[in-house]
Order: structure tokens, then C-alpha cells, then sequence
């Protein structure tokens, strides 16, 4: 990570194929308005496929009925995928009502997902439903515009920080980073609000006329709690504070876990620091490295394309002089900062402000009213009579936030009422994460959301059996080597590889700051079992005061840390 051998800021070569597709889009229209007429499919067509990922949409296939369905001579049951655009995972009483309703009217699976991009996602949306639910998430005020593909996507913030007077100030600039990066063309309000088009030329002025070279995540984050996990990011504002006021940022880019199998040019690799700044300068700043990635990623080669391969190539030093030229700024010296965990506080917290926050620990983030616990149900139970709001984290978890100590006992009432409370919920379970995979994921290799509840219950078993029962190692499950479920900051990371088979990887940290290295490949859940169970028998017995299990398996050599990944990631 130096500039010992910068390399070309510009990568020359044949343009990927989706540059072709965005310089044609004119400005993300495509033919999707058409395409909604299309009654012949129940997908979109060519291009559009991909182009609806800018307005926020995937378009998934139940895989479980796949095969059967093609049996049939049948094309595969096509809905999509909506996410949310919700910087800082706020959302209202009201417009949480308005969703409810929504996922259990017109979506196939009746749910509600709460992501680790700390916002909600709809599945199973069939075509006739989607532009109505656009127009409805419009009337709500919420919109689901660049939180997919080549742009700055969902703003995360730090959810139910310690320091808990700065969560509105640091609120706020994640709302404000989120407006001031997106896009500006009028193709979402023309095509799902069917607002008329302006005789006006399209500008992109901070995205340009082909968007970005790949995704673009950005997080700010409050010390010491790295909720957001801002080494999955590319962009990342450190909250530093002064007597309980926020003054500035520390900046840290060029983070990232996406990987993929066998391709050593892919690697997962932390943020690096690039100094701080007084708030003033905060939009400038990110908008200087968003232009930066902009002109300088590669756009020949998408897997090689997010800023944490601009910044290995060019370098770090050239990349944030480039940053400070565009900014018109110098970054001062890093501030000191700390992290200290990342899982959520589950339970009640007291604000500054002697009002309460109440997080709900939700396995996976999924909503559903299950046997014996209508979970979907007891959330808009509490909709329909909290005062506050509603605070998605990027645990995949929901706070109930701003509750008088007069609606306390009811709020919590409601939520033991419907199975939204549960005080024998281990502290392993509440640190433990997947992403969606099976069955709607088209990428999903291996399971990871079915799979995770049992695993866990195995490894808590193996946790009690060492005496270490109330503890817990950081445990993320992703379904493909993609990164959602940030397995690549995990203490314990399964990356699946093959229907029931993972790379077990191990070594990061709990704080989040360090990238484990795979441990074994290709391996079933009987043989990842058997090593957890060995390794946390030695870590009951062998570890020092307070010591993680990731820094143990370092410290003893069971794993080797990686230190440069763009070289060492794959040895």
C-alpha cells in the first residue's frame, strides 16, 4: 500500500461492456418504460436488465423452482429485487407503516429485509408491481434512486453511538453526502413517477456521462463503535469530536471485500488514511474522490475496477494529493481514534437526552411473522403508536429510537408480545451474520441466510462445551466471494464456494480493522465444525486477559496476518 511503484493513472484497453451500456442509457432511460409494457416477460429485456440497478432494483428468480420450472418449458419466475435509498438507516413510524403494508399485499414472499446497507430491501416484486411500488415509495418520501451498480449507493452512519449527542450532527452529514452524490438525471422521476422530461440537456457533473467504474460505498462512522464496518467501504468519514460537538473528519479510502475465486488480481483490503478535515470541506472532499475514482478507475476490466484497485495502482500518495488538488484543501494530520467493537447494543440504551433506544436483535435481518412470532406484525404494532423513529443498523438490525420513559413499558410490551424480545439470545447469535444467497440471489453459490440459524446453534454448542458459552467470536456466513455479508472482516469468515461448501477464512479482529486469510478451501460443515471446535478449545485454555479470538489465532501462529493484501492476500 506505497507509492514505491506507482502505476498509469489511466488504464488503457477496451472499455468493459457496460461502459457501452451506460454511454447508450441515455442517462439510465434505456427502454425501460417500454419494457414495463412487455407483458410477454416477466423479466426486463437486453440492456434493461442491467440498467435497473440504478434505479435501485435486481432482477432475482426463485432458484429453488428453477430447474422445474425450466421442466416445464417455463422461463424462470422473474421479481425483483428493490432496495431502499435510507442514509443512515432513519425511516418514520409512518412510512415504516406504508412498506409493511406493501410487502404483504404485493411481494411474493411477504417479508421485509433489513441489509447491512443499513436499509430495507423488498423481494419479490413482480413486474406489474414495480413501478407502483416507486410511486408509492415517492408518497412516502423515500426513493430507491442509486443504491445499485456504478454509483455512490446507500450512506451508512453509526446507529446508536455511545457518544449518543452526535448522532444527529453525524445524521445529518450522511444525508447530506448522500444528496450531494447523486445522480442528476430525471430518468428515475420520468420513468417509475412519470414526471415529464424537461427540455433540458442531461448533466453529470460529479458522476459523469458514464457513471462510475463499478460501486461506490460510503460510511461515517462515530468511534469507537465501527457498527458500519468502514473497511468494507470506499469512502469513510471518521466522526471526531470536541466536548461533545462534532468538528471535522478523519478520511479513510479505498476499502473494499468483494474477491472472486481463483482470480489473484481480486483481493479484500482495508481503508487507508488520508488525514482530516473540518466539516466545512466535508462535500468537496467526497466529491473530489468520487471524481478522482471517476476519471482514474479502471474501466477496462470491471473486476478490477472499485477504488481499492485505483489506489494500489496509482498509489496512495498520488491519489490523495489529487484529492487535495480538487478539493482545494490539505488534510491535516489523522486525529487519534479508537474502535472498540462493532455489534449492536441490543437491548435499552439512555440518551443523552434521558429519552431511551430499544434495539431488537433480528436474525438476519429478515421480517416475517413465523410460527409463535409474528416479527413483521409486532414492528407495525410499534409503528402505530411510537412518537420517534425507527433506525435500521448495518447489523441487519432495528432500533426503536427516541422512546419518553412514559412509553417505555408499552413499547416494550409490544415487542415480548410478538417474539421481537428474547433474553436468552446469546451474545454468539447476536454476532453472527449472512447475507441473502438462496434462493433469490443469482450470484449465491452456497447458502448463507437458510444456513445460518442451525450453524450457529452448532457453534454455541462448541462455545459451551470450552466454557466460553457467554462469548462470542465474530461469525459472518456470505453465499459467493461478493462481500455482502463482509465475511472478510470476520474473525471467523465462510465464503461459499459450492452447494454445502465454503473457504473457511480466519484472523480478523473484532474491531473490524484487519482482513482474515484463508484457512482451509472448499470444506463441508462437519470439517469447519471440527476446526472451530479445536480452535476455540485452544483459545478457551491458551488466550491472554481479553483476548479476541482472531488476535489469538494470530498471536500463536494458527494464521498469518495480512498485511498487504494486493501481495499477500493469496498466499
Amino acid at each position: 500500500m506505497s507509492d514505491k511503484h506507482p502505476g498509469p493513472l489511466v488504464v488503457e484497453g477496451k472499455l468493459a461492456d457496460a461502459e457501452r451500456l451506460k454511454k447508450e442509457s441515455n442517462f439510465l432511460r434505456g427502454t425501460i418504460a417500454e419494457d414495463l409494457q412487455d407483458g410477454l416477460t416477466g423479466g426486463f429485456t437486453g440492456d434493461n436488465f442491467l440498467l435497473i440497478r440504478f434505479h435501485g432494483m435486481y432482477q432475482q428468480d426463485d432458484r429453488d423452482i428453477r430447474a422445474e420450472r425450466a421442466e416445464q418449458k417455463l422461463e424462470p419466475r422473474h421479481a425483483m429485487m428493490l432496495r431502499c435509498r435510507l442514509p443512515g438507516g432513519i425511516i418514520s413510524p409512518q412510512q415504516w407503516l406504508g412498506i409493511d403494508k406493501f410487502a404483504a399485499e404485493s411481494t411474493l414472499y411477504g417479508s421485509i429485509r433489513i441489509t447491512n446497507r443499513q436499509t430495507f430491501q423488498f423481494h419479490g416484486i413482480v413486474k406489474g408491481n414495480v413501478k407502483p411500488v416507486h410511486q408509492l415509495l415517492n408518497r412516502l418520501g423515500l426513493d430507491a434512486l442509486a443504491t445499485a451498480n456504478d454509483v455512490n449507493r446507500n450512506v451508512l452512519c453509526t446507529s446508536n453511538p455511545v457518544e449518543s449527542e452526535l448522532h444527529q450532527e453525524a445524521y445529518e452529514w450522511a444525508k447530506k453526502i448522500s444528496e450531494h452524490l447523486l445522480p442528476r438525471t430525471r430518468a428515475y422521476a420520468e420513468v417509475w413517477l412519470d414526471k415529464e422530461k424537461v427540455a433540458t440537456t442531461d448533466e453529470e457533473p460529479i458522476l459523469g456521462a458514464t457513471y462510475l467504474p463499478r460501486k461506490f460505498k460510503t460510511t461515517v462512522v462515530i468511534p469507537p463503535q465501527n457498527d458500519v464496518d468502514l473497511h468494507a467501504n470506499d469512502m469513510n468519514f471518521v466522526a471526531i469530536a470536541e466536548h461533545g460537538k462534532l468538528v471535522g473528519f478523519n478520511l479513510l479510502v479505498g476499502g473494499g471485500l468483494s474477491i472472486e475465486h481463483g482470480n489473484k488480481n481480486t483481493y479484500a483490503r482495508t481503508a487507508s488514511e488520508f488525514g482530516y478535515i473540518p466539516l466545512e470541506h466535508t462535500l468537496a472532499v467526497a466529491e473530489a474522490v468520487v471524481t478522482t475514482q471517476r476519471d482514474w478507475g479502471n474501466r477496462t476490466d470491471r473486476k478490477n475496477a472499485k477504488t481499492k484497485y485505483t489506489l494500489e495502482r496509482v498509489g496512495v500518495d498520488t491519489f490523495r494529493a489529487e484529492v487535495e488538488k480538487r478539493a482545494g484543501i490539505t488534510f491535516a494530520p489523522v486525529r487519534p481514534y479508537e474502535f472498540t467493537g462493532r455489534g449492536d447494543r441490543i437491548g435499552w440504551v439512555k440518551g443523552v437526552d434521558n429519552h431511551w433506544h430499544l434495539t431488537l436483535f433480528i436474525e438476519n435481518g429478515r421480517l416475517l411473522d413465523y410460527p409463535g412470532r409474528p416479527l413483521k406484525t409486532g414492528v407495525a404494532e410499534i409503528a402505530k403508536v411510537h412518537q420517534g423513529d425507527f433506525r435500521l443498523t448495518a447489523n441487519q438490525n432495528l432500533i426503536v429510537a427516541g422512546v419518553p420513559e412514559s412509553e417505555k413499558a408499552k413499547i416494550e410490551a409490544l415487542a415480548r408480545q410478538h417474539g421481537l424480545i428474547d433474553d436468552d439470545i446469546s451474545e454468539q447469535r447476536k454476532n453472527s451474520m449472512a447475507c441473502v444467497s438462496y434462493p433469490t440471489c443469482p450470484l449465491a453459490m452456497a447458502e448463507a441466510e437458510r444456513f445460518l440459524p442451525e450453524f450457529v446453534t452448532k457453534v454455541e454448542g462448541i462455545m459451551h462445551r470450552h466454557g466460553v458459552g457467554d462469548e462470542h467470536v465474530v461469525l459472518r456466513i456470505t453465499g459467493c466471494p461478493n462481500g455482502c455479508g463482509r465475511a472478510l472482516l470476520a474473525e471467523i469468515g465462510l465464503v461459499g464456494k459450492a452447494i454445502g461448501r465454503y473457504n473457511l477464512h480466519l484472523g480478523g479482529n473484532r474491531e473490524g480493522t484487519r482482513i482474515p486469510r484463508m484457512y482451509r478451501e472448499n470444506i463441508n460443515e462437519e470439517e469447519i465444525l471440527q476446526i472451530i471446535d479445536q480452535l476455540v478449545g485452544r483459545w478457551a485454555t491458551e488466550r491472554t486477559a481479553g483476548e479476541g479470538f482472531g488476535d489469538f489465532t494470530v498471536r500463536t501462529g494458527i494464521i498469518r496476518p495480512v498485511v498487504d493484501p494486493a501481495q499477500d492476500f493469496w498466499e
